[in-house]
């Protein structure tokens, strides 16, 4: 299990919101940082964090993205309108991974077409899927545009293997929880945990300590973590310093 840490970006800021209510109107916000996307890229660095990932939550936030991927090389991936066309420049910009959903899974399903397009351009090696999800009669189910509209295309084991096949690791984030600090969605990590063969990073709705403990082990010590508005350094109580000392992420 690692420690994953992030850097949200909306309209140019630093941002934490509620994801779930991101529309073109804006968002429900958490926190506004007065500090810059690079200011976040060299604490990660200085503290050894790689895998961390910089979101581009819609446009007017190239600008801020670059400056964080030049202060950190290789140690970020990013997210957020990735497509053939433009995931070599973000790549030769520094980022170890692009991170991709809406190109792959458009208008309500899968496309394989796309998705293979994807992984000739920038290799399997190189290349993350986003299976953000909300559950939907009990099932979970990826969803797009803003985490506003549900796919056809269910978390199973059978549907996530065959992803990994075309990838190097899977992003999910919890919709449902994500932004709330009111505790993790237990059921989505415990399915992770037991589905994902690659490496797999669940975000959503951790609030202190025991939420990363309940991770550990529902996830098996196989899902690595992401933490935001929760944290210190995005206007939360829980301690980042706390959090990257833990013996749970220490260990692997």
């Amino acid at each position: 299990m690692r420690f994953r840490p992030c850097i949200d970006l909306h309209n140019g800021k630093v941002k934490q919101i509620v994801g779930g209510t991101l529309s073109d109107n804006g968002a429900v916000e958490n926190f506004v940082s007065d500090k810059d996307a690079a200011y976040y890229a060299r604490l990660y660095k200085r503290d050894n964090l790689y895998g961390g990932h910089v979101i581009m939550l819609g446009p007017g936030n190239e600008e801020e993205a670059l400056k964080a991927l030049g202060e950190f090389p290789g140690g970020l991936q990013i997210g957020g309108g990735i497509n053939p066309e433009n995931a070599a420049k973000y790549l030769e910009a520094g980022a170890s991974h692009v991170i991709v959903t809406s190109f792959v899974f458009y208008n309500g399903s899968i496309n394989m077409d796309n998705l293979l397009m994807m992984e000739r351009t920038v290799g399997k090696e190189k290349l993350v899927l986003d299976l953000s999800c909300r559950k939907k009669n009990g099932t979970y189910y990826v969803v797009t545009d803003r985490w506003q509209k549900f796919t056809d295309f269910a978390l199973t084991r059978e549907n996530i293997l065959e992803l990994e096949s075309h990838c190097s690791e899977l992003l999910v984030h919890a919709a449902e929880v994500e932004g709330l600090k009111q505790g993790i969605d237990c059921s989505l990590v415990e399915l992770l945990g037991d589905f994902c063969t690659l490496p797999v990073t669940y975000a959503g709705g951790v609030r202190d300590l025991d939420d990363i403990r309940k991770v550990y082990s529902l996830g098996k010590g196989r899902v690595d973590l992401t933490i935001g508005s929760s944290l210190d350094i995005f206007g939360g109580s829980l301690k980042y310093q706390d959090v990257i000392s833990l013996d749970l992420f220490k260990h692997f």
